[in-house]
């Protein structure tokens, strides 16, 4: 990090976590730089940042966000809509308290409040293990134009996010600004990094905690590599390995 603040390195956040997890870590790193909340489903982009109008833009407290998601009551609200429709049990983080959903997941309460605190993508999971109604919602959420999609621990109900749409409306606004055409560089560490990880230049997939690194888990090799080294160790070495070819 200190070498990508000595340079003045634009540094964008990623993150399916909300905005309101995520802020906490903003302020650890001093980051004020845009950043991309729940798997892409909004832009924060802090007042004053670009030089630019940007067409869509609605100001959110000391941000302007660009949503790209359908609102979190829509969201929601379809949920519960086509789990009625399709006949099968649901339970999403607006059904759960705080402490249910602590319960539920590895957070501290506080932390569970956070999470709760959502703006584009909904959590859940089927109360039933019925696989044909499970696929009957999976359809009915896709013929609504909604997304759901199984993740490590819960399932997610979303329209409209899109990590890989958020890094080019970034990626265009930084280059309009600067007048400049930038080098863009991405480092992931899940299958889901591997939508967005392919819009960016350079781009590094790094092994998860405690798994060895996989070169099959980039099918692009050439636009992608794959860090040795997990987590901000591997972090650190990818940036640097970066900043050094430049």
């Amino acid at each position: 990090m200190a070498e990508v603040n000595r340079r003045q390195i634009p540094f964008v956040l990623l993150t399916p976590r909300t905005r309101a997890e995520i802020e906490p870590l903003r302020r650890a790193l001093e980051h004020r730089h845009p950043f991309v909340t729940e798997s892409g489903g909004g832009v924060f982009i802090p007042d004053g940042y670009f030089n630019l109008r940007i067409p869509g833009a609605q100001r959110c407290g000391r941000y302007l966000c660009v949503a790209l998601g359908k609102s979190y009551r829509d969201v929601a609200a379809a949920l519960d809509e086509i789990a009625q429709e399709c006949g099968i049990g649901v339970a999403g983080f607006h059904h759960m308290t705080a402490r249910e959903v602590a319960q539920n997941t590895r957070l501290r309460p506080r932390e569970a409040e956070l999470a709760r605190s959502r703006e584009f993508d909904e959590p859940f999971f089927f109360t039933s293990s019925d696989e044909r109604a499970i696929a009957r919602f999976v359809a009915a959420a896709g013929q609504r134009g909604f997304q759901a999609r199984r993740r490590s621990t819960f399932w997610h109900l979303s329209s409209g996010c899109d990590t890989a749409r958020a890094v080019r409306l970034l990626t265009r606004l930084f280059r309009q600004n600067a007048h400049i055409k930038l080098r863009t560089v991405g480092i992931g560490s899940a299958a889901e990094d591997l939508h967005w990880l392919q819009v960016v230049d350079d781009a590094v997939l790094l092994p998860r905690e405690g798994e060895e690194p996989n070169a099959a888990a980039a099918p692009d090799s050439q636009r992608i590599s794959v860090g040795e080294v997990s987590g901000p160790a591997g972090w650190n070495s990818a940036v640097l390995g970066i900043i050094g070819q430049s």
